[in-house]
């Protein structure tokens, strides 16, 4: 049982704050820490190792929930671009990252991925801080 098994558990039973809705694929939630305004994750439900464990027609969908997710976050955010990051390494199940990202960062950390950043420095996840992104996702996503 993996960190995502649990957070999907979450979402099912509607008790995890971050969560914004389910996709066809999954759920659809905000990062913790907010790294980055409007960072956000989708989940698969049901939980799968990997992308490649998924059937074509699982794996485009979950592609293309993602791609729907980054455009809500790109609108949210003003970003000026989304990088899209499927890693496993430290949790092993899938799950997509979805990281907005401006030119106006600083050049030691613009060309580089974002987990060069400082995490323990981010904000943890708060519906008072973080309600506004949370209730304008939610909006684009039409949840």
């Amino acid at each position: 049982m993996t960190l995502i098994h649990k957070f999907v558990e979450e979402c099912r039973a509607r008790t995890m704050a971050r969560c914004l809705g389910r996709m066809k694929s999954g759920w659809a939630v905000m990062g913790d820490p907010q790294v980055r305004e409007a960072y956000c994750l989708l989940y698969p439900d049901p939980v799968v190792a990997t992308l490649n464990d998924l059937s074509g027609d699982e794996r485009a969908q979950f592609l293309a929930d993602m791609a729907t997710l980054g455009d809500a976050v790109l609108k949210v955010s003003g970003a000026d671009r989304i990088n899209y990051e499927i890693l496993g390494n430290l949790e092993p199940a899938l799950h997509a990252h979805v990281f907005p990202r401006w030119v106006s960062e600083p050049p030691e950390i613009r060309h580089k991925p974002i987990w060069f950043e400082d995490f323990e420095a981010a904000g943890k996840f708060d519906l008072t801080i973080h309600g506004d992104d949370h209730t304008a996702l939610k909006r684009e996503l039409g949840f």
